[in-house]
Protein backbone atom coordinates (compact mmCIF):
# COMPACT_ATOMS: atom_id res chain seq x y z
CA UNK A 1 0.00 0.00 0.00
CA UNK A 2 1.36 3.33 -1.02
CA UNK A 3 1.94 6.19 1.22
CA UNK A 4 -0.91 8.62 1.72
CA UNK A 5 1.11 11.10 -0.46
CA UNK A 6 3.19 9.88 -3.20
CA UNK A 7 7.11 10.89 -3.42
CA UNK A 8 7.68 13.99 -5.30
CA UNK A 9 10.56 12.52 -7.96
CA UNK A 10 10.74 16.15 -9.51
CA UNK A 11 9.10 19.55 -9.42
CA UNK A 12 10.27 22.32 -11.84
CA UNK A 13 11.30 25.59 -10.22
CA UNK A 14 8.38 27.73 -9.26
CA UNK A 15 8.80 30.52 -11.72
CA UNK A 16 8.35 33.85 -11.06
CA UNK A 17 4.58 35.09 -10.31
CA UNK A 18 2.95 36.22 -13.34
CA UNK A 19 2.50 39.45 -14.29
CA UNK A 20 -0.90 41.22 -14.20
CA UNK A 21 -0.45 41.35 -18.44
CA UNK A 22 0.51 37.78 -18.17
CA UNK A 23 -2.55 36.44 -16.11
CA UNK A 24 -5.00 38.51 -18.22
CA UNK A 25 -3.55 36.86 -21.55
CA UNK A 26 -3.74 33.55 -19.91
CA UNK A 27 -7.50 34.30 -18.62
CA UNK A 28 -8.52 35.23 -21.96
CA UNK A 29 -8.26 31.55 -23.27
CA UNK A 30 -9.91 30.28 -19.90
CA UNK A 31 -12.66 32.45 -20.30
CA UNK A 32 -13.44 31.67 -24.04
CA UNK A 33 -13.18 28.23 -23.01
CA UNK A 34 -15.62 28.70 -20.36
CA UNK A 35 -17.91 30.67 -21.63
CA UNK A 36 -18.58 28.28 -25.31
CA UNK A 37 -18.80 25.07 -22.29
CA UNK A 38 -21.39 26.43 -20.53
CA UNK A 39 -23.82 28.01 -23.15
CA UNK A 40 -23.67 24.40 -25.24
CA UNK A 41 -25.66 23.36 -21.43
CA UNK A 42 -28.11 26.44 -22.38
CA UNK A 43 -28.00 27.53 -26.28
CA UNK A 44 -30.41 24.56 -27.70
CA UNK A 45 -32.95 25.66 -25.08
CA UNK A 46 -34.99 27.98 -27.03
CA UNK A 47 -33.71 25.60 -30.18
CA UNK A 48 -35.07 22.51 -28.78
CA UNK A 49 -38.65 22.66 -30.64
CA UNK A 50 -37.15 22.62 -33.92
CA UNK A 51 -34.61 20.13 -33.49
CA UNK A 52 -37.42 18.18 -32.35
CA UNK A 53 -39.29 18.82 -35.60
CA UNK A 54 -36.58 18.55 -37.89
CA UNK A 55 -34.93 15.26 -36.38
CA UNK A 56 -38.69 13.36 -36.05
CA UNK A 57 -37.61 13.08 -32.05
CA UNK A 58 -40.05 12.59 -29.70
CA UNK A 59 -41.11 14.32 -26.46
CA UNK A 60 -38.71 12.09 -24.47
CA UNK A 61 -35.28 12.81 -27.05
CA UNK A 62 -36.18 16.81 -26.28
CA UNK A 63 -35.41 16.25 -22.31
CA UNK A 64 -32.52 14.21 -22.66
CA UNK A 65 -31.22 16.33 -25.59
CA UNK A 66 -30.45 18.46 -22.29
CA UNK A 67 -30.23 16.17 -19.56
CA UNK A 68 -27.58 14.20 -21.48
CA UNK A 69 -25.44 16.76 -21.71
CA UNK A 70 -25.84 17.97 -17.76
CA UNK A 71 -25.31 14.65 -16.57
CA UNK A 72 -22.07 13.47 -18.29
CA UNK A 73 -20.86 17.50 -17.21
CA UNK A 74 -22.05 17.41 -13.54
CA UNK A 75 -20.74 13.53 -12.94
CA UNK A 76 -17.35 13.84 -14.46
CA UNK A 77 -16.15 17.35 -12.62
CA UNK A 78 -14.68 15.18 -9.42
CA UNK A 79 -12.88 13.37 -11.77
CA UNK A 80 -11.40 16.27 -13.55
CA UNK A 81 -10.58 18.25 -10.07
CA UNK A 82 -8.66 15.70 -8.72
CA UNK A 83 -6.65 14.61 -11.91
CA UNK A 84 -6.16 18.31 -12.02
CA UNK A 85 -3.88 17.56 -8.37
CA UNK A 86 -2.00 15.35 -9.82
CA UNK A 87 -1.14 16.02 -13.54
CA UNK A 88 -0.78 18.90 -16.16
CA UNK A 89 -3.46 21.59 -15.57
CA UNK A 90 -2.46 23.06 -19.21
CA UNK A 91 -2.75 19.54 -20.83
CA UNK A 92 -5.78 18.61 -19.11
CA UNK A 93 -7.84 21.60 -20.13
CA UNK A 94 -6.90 21.75 -23.45
CA UNK A 95 -8.35 18.52 -23.78
CA UNK A 96 -11.42 19.20 -22.25
CA UNK A 97 -11.59 21.52 -24.62
CA UNK A 98 -10.33 18.99 -27.79
CA UNK A 99 -13.25 16.74 -26.39
CA UNK A 100 -15.92 19.59 -26.67
CA UNK A 101 -15.03 20.43 -29.99
CA UNK A 102 -15.39 17.08 -31.07
CA UNK A 103 -18.77 16.89 -29.44
CA UNK A 104 -19.71 19.99 -31.29
CA UNK A 105 -18.58 18.95 -34.72
CA UNK A 106 -21.10 15.52 -33.91
CA UNK A 107 -23.94 17.40 -33.20
CA UNK A 108 -23.60 20.40 -35.79
CA UNK A 109 -23.54 17.24 -38.49
CA UNK A 110 -25.64 15.13 -36.84
CA UNK A 111 -28.27 12.91 -39.02
CA UNK A 112 -30.77 11.39 -36.13
CA UNK A 113 -31.27 11.99 -32.63
CA UNK A 114 -29.12 9.13 -31.73
CA UNK A 115 -25.68 10.37 -32.61
CA UNK A 116 -27.08 13.86 -31.03
CA UNK A 117 -27.23 12.03 -27.48
CA UNK A 118 -24.33 10.49 -28.11
CA UNK A 119 -22.58 13.95 -29.24
CA UNK A 120 -24.22 15.57 -26.47
CA UNK A 121 -22.19 12.82 -24.20
CA UNK A 122 -19.16 14.10 -25.27
CA UNK A 123 -19.71 17.89 -25.13
CA UNK A 124 -20.90 16.87 -21.40
CA UNK A 125 -17.20 15.38 -20.61
CA UNK A 126 -15.23 18.21 -22.04
CA UNK A 127 -17.72 20.80 -20.93
CA UNK A 128 -17.26 19.22 -17.13
CA UNK A 129 -13.47 19.29 -17.48
CA UNK A 130 -13.48 22.86 -18.63
CA UNK A 131 -15.69 24.18 -16.08
CA UNK A 132 -13.75 22.75 -12.91
CA UNK A 133 -10.67 23.29 -14.03
CA UNK A 134 -10.82 27.01 -15.27
CA UNK A 135 -11.06 27.94 -11.73
CA UNK A 136 -8.60 25.37 -10.64
CA UNK A 137 -5.88 27.38 -12.72
CA UNK A 138 -6.91 30.52 -11.84
CA UNK A 139 -5.99 29.61 -8.08
CA UNK A 140 -3.03 28.21 -9.60
CA UNK A 141 -1.61 31.37 -10.71
CA UNK A 142 -3.27 34.35 -8.60
CA UNK A 143 -3.02 34.35 -5.00
CA UNK A 144 -6.43 34.28 -2.88
CA UNK A 145 -5.95 37.95 -1.38
CA UNK A 146 -5.84 38.99 -5.56
CA UNK A 147 -8.20 36.67 -7.02
CA UNK A 148 -11.25 38.35 -6.42
CA UNK A 149 -10.70 41.11 -9.26
CA UNK A 150 -10.17 38.32 -11.84
CA UNK A 151 -13.12 35.85 -9.84
CA UNK A 152 -15.50 38.83 -10.01
CA UNK A 153 -15.24 38.96 -14.34
CA UNK A 154 -14.78 34.92 -14.12
CA UNK A 155 -18.15 34.39 -12.29
CA UNK A 156 -20.07 37.08 -14.84
CA UNK A 157 -18.54 34.43 -17.54
CA UNK A 158 -20.43 31.82 -16.28
CA UNK A 159 -23.43 34.05 -15.50
CA UNK A 160 -23.56 35.60 -19.44
CA UNK A 161 -23.09 32.25 -20.68
CA UNK A 162 -26.05 30.41 -18.85
CA UNK A 163 -28.82 33.35 -19.65
CA UNK A 164 -27.19 33.57 -22.80
CA UNK A 165 -27.60 30.71 -23.82
CA UNK A 166 -31.50 31.17 -24.76
CA UNK A 167 -31.02 34.40 -26.54
CA UNK A 168 -27.79 33.33 -28.73
CA UNK A 169 -30.33 29.96 -29.44
CA UNK A 170 -33.28 31.60 -30.30
CA UNK A 171 -31.58 34.17 -32.76
CA UNK A 172 -29.45 31.47 -34.71
CA UNK A 173 -32.58 29.48 -34.78
CA UNK A 174 -35.03 32.52 -36.36
CA UNK A 175 -32.48 33.73 -38.41
CA UNK A 176 -33.08 31.47 -41.79
CA UNK A 177 -29.64 31.40 -43.44
CA UNK A 178 -28.23 29.56 -39.89
CA UNK A 179 -30.31 27.84 -38.50
CA UNK A 180 -30.29 24.96 -35.50
CA UNK A 181 -27.17 23.57 -36.51
CA UNK A 182 -25.68 26.55 -35.34
CA UNK A 183 -26.41 26.45 -31.68
CA UNK A 184 -23.45 23.69 -31.26
CA UNK A 185 -21.42 24.73 -34.24
CA UNK A 186 -21.16 28.50 -33.08
CA UNK A 187 -18.24 27.35 -30.21
CA UNK A 188 -16.13 25.31 -32.62
CA UNK A 189 -13.75 28.10 -33.55
CA UNK A 190 -13.85 30.14 -30.08
CA UNK A 191 -12.96 26.98 -28.80
CA UNK A 192 -10.13 26.28 -31.09
CA UNK A 193 -9.01 30.07 -30.19
CA UNK A 194 -9.19 28.85 -26.80
CA UNK A 195 -6.80 26.18 -26.88
CA UNK A 196 -4.16 28.54 -28.74
CA UNK A 197 -4.36 31.09 -26.92
CA UNK A 198 -4.06 28.89 -23.54
CA UNK A 199 -0.99 26.91 -25.49
CA UNK A 200 0.52 30.06 -25.88
CA UNK A 201 -0.04 32.30 -22.49
CA UNK A 202 -0.59 29.44 -19.58
CA UNK A 203 2.57 28.58 -18.00
CA UNK A 204 2.65 26.44 -14.59
CA UNK A 205 5.33 24.30 -13.39
CA UNK A 206 4.53 20.22 -13.84
CA UNK A 207 4.63 18.23 -10.61
CA UNK A 208 6.17 14.53 -11.63
CA UNK A 209 4.80 12.14 -8.94
CA UNK A 210 4.01 8.37 -8.67
CA UNK A 211 0.25 8.40 -8.69
CA UNK A 212 -2.62 6.37 -8.21
CA UNK A 213 -6.28 7.70 -9.20
CA UNK A 214 -8.96 6.00 -7.53
CA UNK A 215 -11.05 4.91 -10.97
CA UNK A 216 -13.27 2.32 -8.58
CA UNK A 217 -14.07 5.45 -6.49
CA UNK A 218 -14.31 7.86 -9.79
CA UNK A 219 -17.01 4.86 -11.53
CA UNK A 220 -18.82 4.93 -8.35
CA UNK A 221 -19.27 8.37 -7.81
CA UNK A 222 -20.20 8.47 -11.50
CA UNK A 223 -22.82 6.05 -11.62
CA UNK A 224 -24.04 7.10 -8.00
CA UNK A 225 -24.71 10.33 -9.39
CA UNK A 226 -25.96 9.35 -12.80
CA UNK A 227 -28.37 7.49 -11.50
CA UNK A 228 -30.00 9.80 -9.50
CA UNK A 229 -29.96 12.80 -11.79
CA UNK A 230 -31.56 10.11 -14.59
CA UNK A 231 -34.06 9.69 -11.62
CA UNK A 232 -34.51 13.72 -11.30
CA UNK A 233 -35.27 14.28 -15.01
CA UNK A 234 -37.83 11.16 -15.36
CA UNK A 235 -40.03 11.00 -11.84
CA UNK A 236 -43.04 12.83 -12.46
CA UNK A 237 -43.07 12.52 -16.24
CA UNK A 238 -42.31 8.75 -16.77
CA UNK A 239 -43.34 7.60 -13.59
CA UNK A 240 -44.98 9.40 -10.28
CA UNK A 241 -42.53 10.73 -7.54
CA UNK A 242 -44.11 8.31 -5.39
CA UNK A 243 -43.57 4.83 -7.26
CA UNK A 244 -41.29 1.86 -6.92
CA UNK A 245 -39.14 2.98 -9.88
CA UNK A 246 -38.57 5.87 -7.68
CA UNK A 247 -37.87 4.03 -4.58
CA UNK A 248 -35.51 1.31 -6.58
CA UNK A 249 -33.36 4.33 -8.11
CA UNK A 250 -33.35 6.34 -5.03
CA UNK A 251 -32.18 3.35 -3.04
CA UNK A 252 -29.55 2.50 -5.99
CA UNK A 253 -28.25 5.92 -5.92
CA UNK A 254 -27.59 6.23 -2.07
CA UNK A 255 -26.01 2.94 -2.12
CA UNK A 256 -23.88 3.53 -4.61
CA UNK A 257 -22.77 6.89 -3.64
CA UNK A 258 -22.60 5.18 0.37
CA UNK A 259 -19.92 2.33 -1.13
CA UNK A 260 -18.09 5.12 -2.87
CA UNK A 261 -17.71 7.01 0.60
CA UNK A 262 -16.56 4.18 1.91
CA UNK A 263 -13.64 3.01 -0.90
CA UNK A 264 -12.51 6.92 -0.98
CA UNK A 265 -12.10 6.54 2.88
CA UNK A 266 -9.27 4.27 1.83
CA UNK A 267 -7.91 5.25 -1.39
CA UNK A 268 -4.46 6.55 -1.35
CA UNK A 269 -5.69 9.05 -3.92
CA UNK A 270 -9.39 9.52 -3.62
CA UNK A 271 -10.92 11.17 -6.23
CA UNK A 272 -12.79 13.80 -3.52
CA UNK A 273 -10.65 13.26 -0.31
CA UNK A 274 -12.99 13.49 2.64
CA UNK A 275 -10.93 14.83 4.51
CA UNK A 276 -11.65 18.33 2.99
CA UNK A 277 -15.42 18.22 4.25
CA UNK A 278 -13.29 18.38 7.91
CA UNK A 279 -13.28 22.14 7.04
CA UNK A 280 -16.07 23.70 8.02
CA UNK A 281 -15.94 26.36 5.52
CA UNK A 282 -15.75 23.62 2.74
CA UNK A 283 -18.98 21.85 3.93
CA UNK A 284 -21.34 25.09 4.13
CA UNK A 285 -19.94 26.19 1.33
CA UNK A 286 -20.74 23.13 -0.43
CA UNK A 287 -24.24 23.18 0.98
CA UNK A 288 -24.76 26.64 -0.23
CA UNK A 289 -23.43 25.82 -3.90
CA UNK A 290 -26.28 23.25 -4.30
CA UNK A 291 -28.93 25.86 -3.03
CA UNK A 292 -27.27 28.11 -5.47
CA UNK A 293 -27.80 26.09 -8.35
CA UNK A 294 -31.41 25.50 -7.78
CA UNK A 295 -31.89 29.15 -8.29
CA UNK A 296 -29.53 30.10 -10.75
CA UNK A 297 -30.03 27.50 -13.11
CA UNK A 298 -33.87 26.66 -12.32
CA UNK A 299 -34.79 30.75 -12.22
CA UNK A 300 -33.28 31.30 -15.98
CA UNK A 301 -34.84 28.06 -17.32
CA UNK A 302 -38.44 28.69 -16.40
CA UNK A 303 -38.16 32.14 -16.84
CA UNK A 304 -37.40 31.15 -20.46
CA UNK A 305 -40.10 29.59 -20.73
CA UNK A 306 -42.64 31.96 -18.75
CA UNK A 307 -41.60 34.96 -21.16
CA UNK A 308 -42.68 32.88 -24.29
CA UNK A 309 -46.02 31.35 -22.95
CA UNK A 310 -47.58 33.85 -20.42
CA UNK A 311 -46.05 37.31 -22.43
CA UNK A 312 -46.49 35.23 -25.76
CA UNK A 313 -42.49 36.34 -26.84
CA UNK A 314 -40.43 34.85 -29.92
CA UNK A 315 -37.48 33.15 -28.81
CA UNK A 316 -34.88 35.86 -29.73
CA UNK A 317 -37.20 38.56 -27.43
CA UNK A 318 -37.50 35.78 -24.76
CA UNK A 319 -33.76 36.19 -25.13
CA UNK A 320 -33.81 39.91 -24.69
CA UNK A 321 -35.53 40.06 -21.45
CA UNK A 322 -32.69 37.81 -19.96
CA UNK A 323 -30.55 40.97 -20.27
CA UNK A 324 -30.92 42.51 -16.87
CA UNK A 325 -30.42 39.30 -14.69
CA UNK A 326 -27.30 38.85 -17.11
CA UNK A 327 -25.96 42.75 -16.31
CA UNK A 328 -27.08 42.44 -12.47
CA UNK A 329 -25.30 39.27 -12.41
CA UNK A 330 -22.11 41.05 -13.84
CA UNK A 331 -21.60 44.04 -12.11
CA UNK A 332 -22.61 42.21 -8.57
CA UNK A 333 -19.77 39.62 -9.20
CA UNK A 334 -17.36 42.28 -10.92
CA UNK A 335 -17.37 45.06 -7.88
CA UNK A 336 -17.26 42.85 -5.12
CA UNK A 337 -14.58 41.30 -6.77
CA UNK A 338 -12.76 44.49 -6.99
CA UNK A 339 -13.75 45.13 -3.24
CA UNK A 340 -12.60 41.99 -2.06
CA UNK A 341 -9.21 42.53 -3.47
CA UNK A 342 -8.71 45.98 -2.12
CA UNK A 343 -9.97 45.17 1.09
CA UNK A 344 -9.39 41.52 2.40
CA UNK A 345 -12.91 41.08 3.24
CA UNK A 346 -15.26 38.44 1.30
CA UNK A 347 -17.76 37.15 4.16
CA UNK A 348 -20.19 40.28 3.93
CA UNK A 349 -20.61 39.65 -0.19
CA UNK A 350 -21.24 35.99 0.47
CA UNK A 351 -23.97 36.87 3.15
CA UNK A 352 -25.74 40.40 1.51
CA UNK A 353 -26.02 38.18 -2.16
CA UNK A 354 -27.91 35.11 -0.05
CA UNK A 355 -30.18 38.18 0.82
CA UNK A 356 -30.52 40.05 -1.83
CA UNK A 357 -30.71 36.64 -4.26
CA UNK A 358 -34.00 35.87 -1.63
CA UNK A 359 -35.37 39.39 -1.99
CA UNK A 360 -35.07 38.46 -5.73
CA UNK A 361 -36.74 34.99 -5.62
CA UNK A 362 -39.48 36.57 -3.41
CA UNK A 363 -40.54 39.43 -5.92
CA UNK A 364 -40.34 36.68 -8.63
CA UNK A 365 -42.89 35.00 -6.65
CA UNK A 366 -45.57 37.95 -7.31
CA UNK A 367 -45.48 37.82 -11.20
CA UNK A 368 -48.46 36.95 -13.64
CA UNK A 369 -49.20 36.96 -17.10
CA UNK A 370 -50.03 41.17 -16.57
CA UNK A 371 -46.56 41.53 -14.66
CA UNK A 372 -45.24 44.90 -16.74
CA UNK A 373 -41.59 44.29 -18.57
CA UNK A 374 -40.05 47.30 -16.36
CA UNK A 375 -41.22 45.87 -13.09
CA UNK A 376 -39.99 42.14 -14.45
CA UNK A 377 -36.54 43.60 -15.22
CA UNK A 378 -36.44 44.88 -11.95
CA UNK A 379 -36.68 41.67 -10.10
CA UNK A 380 -34.83 39.81 -12.05
CA UNK A 381 -32.18 42.25 -11.97
CA UNK A 382 -32.12 41.61 -8.19
CA UNK A 383 -32.05 37.98 -8.54
CA UNK A 384 -28.80 38.31 -10.80
CA UNK A 385 -27.12 40.71 -8.19
CA UNK A 386 -27.71 37.87 -5.38
CA UNK A 387 -26.74 35.14 -7.30
CA UNK A 388 -23.49 37.26 -8.92
CA UNK A 389 -21.95 38.13 -5.18
CA UNK A 390 -22.34 34.88 -3.83
CA UNK A 391 -21.64 32.25 -6.26
CA UNK A 392 -17.92 33.23 -7.24
CA UNK A 393 -16.44 34.09 -3.96
CA UNK A 394 -18.29 30.35 -2.55
CA UNK A 395 -15.70 28.96 -4.52
CA UNK A 396 -13.54 31.61 -2.90
CA UNK A 397 -13.53 30.83 0.64
CA UNK A 398 -13.36 27.37 -0.22
CA UNK A 399 -10.33 27.66 -2.12
CA UNK A 400 -8.85 29.87 0.68
CA UNK A 401 -9.24 27.55 3.13
CA UNK A 402 -7.67 24.31 1.92
CA UNK A 403 -4.07 23.04 1.25
CA UNK A 404 -2.85 23.75 -1.99
CA UNK A 405 -2.25 20.36 -2.95
CA UNK A 406 -6.07 20.25 -3.09
CA UNK A 407 -7.35 23.15 -4.34
CA UNK A 408 -8.71 20.96 -7.60
CA UNK A 409 -10.29 18.90 -5.43
CA UNK A 410 -12.16 21.65 -3.45
CA UNK A 411 -12.78 23.20 -6.18
CA UNK A 412 -14.63 20.59 -8.46
CA UNK A 413 -16.83 19.38 -5.04
CA UNK A 414 -18.26 23.08 -5.11
CA UNK A 415 -18.77 23.28 -9.32
CA UNK A 416 -19.60 19.74 -8.82
CA UNK A 417 -22.55 20.11 -5.98
CA UNK A 418 -23.61 23.29 -7.38
CA UNK A 419 -24.37 21.49 -11.07
CA UNK A 420 -25.98 18.68 -9.34
CA UNK A 421 -27.92 21.19 -7.32
CA UNK A 422 -29.06 23.29 -10.48
CA UNK A 423 -29.96 19.63 -12.44
CA UNK A 424 -32.16 17.99 -9.28
CA UNK A 425 -33.89 21.66 -9.01
CA UNK A 426 -34.66 22.03 -12.44
CA UNK A 427 -35.96 18.74 -12.82
CA UNK A 428 -37.60 18.76 -9.55
CA UNK A 429 -39.19 22.37 -10.16
CA UNK A 430 -40.10 20.96 -13.68
CA UNK A 431 -42.35 18.39 -12.40
CA UNK A 432 -44.05 20.90 -9.65
CA UNK A 433 -44.85 23.10 -12.88
CA UNK A 434 -46.83 20.45 -14.57
CA UNK A 435 -48.60 19.76 -11.89
CA UNK A 436 -49.15 23.04 -10.99
CA UNK A 437 -50.18 23.21 -14.51
CA UNK A 438 -52.49 20.63 -14.90
CA UNK A 439 -54.49 21.64 -11.58
CA UNK A 440 -54.93 25.56 -12.45
CA UNK A 441 -55.70 24.06 -16.11
CA UNK A 442 -58.73 21.69 -14.32
CA UNK A 443 -59.90 24.46 -12.29
CA UNK A 444 -60.74 26.81 -14.59
CA UNK A 445 -61.47 24.59 -18.05
CA UNK A 446 -62.67 21.97 -16.25
CA UNK A 447 -61.54 18.45 -15.66
CA UNK A 448 -62.48 17.33 -19.42
CA UNK A 449 -60.76 20.34 -21.18
CA UNK A 450 -57.34 19.92 -19.49
CA UNK A 451 -57.44 16.73 -19.93
CA UNK A 452 -57.72 16.97 -23.54
CA UNK A 453 -54.11 17.68 -24.33
CA UNK A 454 -50.87 17.07 -22.43
CA UNK A 455 -49.23 19.47 -20.07
CA UNK A 456 -46.31 18.13 -20.65
CA UNK A 457 -45.85 19.72 -24.10
CA UNK A 458 -45.85 23.68 -24.53
CA UNK A 459 -48.85 25.01 -26.35
CA UNK A 460 -49.17 26.52 -29.84
CA UNK A 461 -50.46 30.04 -28.58
CA UNK A 462 -51.19 30.63 -32.24
CA UNK A 463 -53.82 27.29 -32.57
CA UNK A 464 -55.73 28.76 -29.24
CA UNK A 465 -58.62 30.69 -29.30
CA UNK A 466 -58.83 33.97 -27.60
CA UNK A 467 -60.50 33.03 -24.56
CA UNK A 468 -58.89 30.09 -24.03
CA UNK A 469 -55.51 31.59 -24.65
CA UNK A 470 -55.73 34.22 -22.28
CA UNK A 471 -56.00 31.43 -19.90
CA UNK A 472 -52.83 29.47 -20.70
CA UNK A 473 -51.29 32.50 -20.06
CA UNK A 474 -52.52 33.15 -16.95
CA UNK A 475 -51.78 29.83 -15.74
CA UNK A 476 -48.40 29.73 -16.87
CA UNK A 477 -47.59 32.83 -14.70
CA UNK A 478 -49.22 32.25 -12.11
CA UNK A 479 -47.18 28.60 -11.90
CA UNK A 480 -44.17 29.88 -12.56
CA UNK A 481 -44.18 32.64 -9.64
CA UNK A 482 -45.13 29.25 -7.45
CA UNK A 483 -41.96 27.76 -8.54
CA UNK A 484 -40.07 31.04 -7.25
CA UNK A 485 -42.38 31.22 -3.89
CA UNK A 486 -41.36 27.51 -3.27
CA UNK A 487 -37.29 28.51 -4.34
CA UNK A 488 -37.30 31.61 -1.79
CA UNK A 489 -36.62 29.57 1.17
CA UNK A 490 -33.96 27.64 -0.01
CA UNK A 491 -32.41 31.36 -1.24
CA UNK A 492 -32.91 32.07 2.43
CA UNK A 493 -31.55 28.86 3.84
CA UNK A 494 -28.20 29.36 1.51
CA UNK A 495 -28.10 32.95 3.56
CA UNK A 496 -28.43 31.12 6.79
CA UNK A 497 -25.23 28.49 5.31
CA UNK A 498 -23.15 31.33 4.74
CA UNK A 499 -23.31 32.95 8.04
CA UNK A 500 -21.86 30.23 9.57
CA UNK A 501 -18.32 30.13 7.82
CA UNK A 502 -15.81 32.04 9.49
CA UNK A 503 -14.01 34.56 7.71
CA UNK A 504 -10.35 34.19 7.39
CA UNK A 505 -7.67 36.30 6.01
CA UNK A 506 -6.94 35.77 2.39
CA UNK A 507 -3.75 33.87 1.05
CA UNK A 508 -1.02 36.19 -0.55
CA UNK A 509 0.57 33.21 -2.17
CA UNK A 510 -0.72 31.57 -5.30
CA UNK A 511 -1.54 28.27 -5.86
CA UNK A 512 1.70 27.19 -7.16
CA UNK A 513 3.88 28.79 -5.02
CA UNK A 514 1.90 27.42 -1.73
CA UNK A 515 1.88 24.22 -3.28
CA UNK A 516 5.62 24.44 -3.31
CA UNK A 517 5.76 26.21 0.18
CA UNK A 518 4.06 22.86 1.47
CA UNK A 519 6.05 20.24 -0.12
CA UNK A 520 9.13 22.02 0.73
CA UNK A 521 7.91 21.84 4.51
CA UNK A 522 6.92 18.44 3.88
CA UNK A 523 10.43 17.45 2.39
CA UNK A 524 12.06 18.88 5.45
CA UNK A 525 9.78 17.01 7.91
CA UNK A 526 10.76 14.16 6.11
CA UNK A 527 14.54 14.17 6.11
CA UNK A 528 14.57 15.14 9.98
Amino acid sequence: MSAPTAPIDAVEAVPARMSPREVLQALSGLMVGMFVSILASTVVANALPRIIADLHGSQTVYTWIVTTELLAMTATVPLWGKMADLYSKKLLIQSSLGLFVVGSLIAGFTPNVEVLLVSRIVQGIGAGGMTALATIVMAAMIPPRELGRYAGVFGAVFGVGTIAGPLIGGVLVDTSWLGWRWCFLIGVPFTLLSIFLLQRTLHLPVARRKVRIDWLGALLITTGVSVLLIWSSLAGNKFAWASGWTALMVAGGVLLLAVAVFVESRAAEPIIPLKIFRSRTVSLATIASVLVGVAMFGGTVFLSQYFQISLGKTPTVAGLMSLPMIFGLLVSSTVAGQLITKYGRWKMYLVAGGAIMTAGMVLLGTIDAGTSVTVLSIYMAVLGIGVGMLMQNLVLAAQNDVPAQELGAATSVLTFFRSMGGAIGVSALGAVLASRITTLMSEKLGPAAAGGSSTNEVPDLTELPEPVLRIVQDVYGIATADLFLIGAPLALLAMIVVLFIKEKPLHTLSGEERRAQEEAAQAASLSH
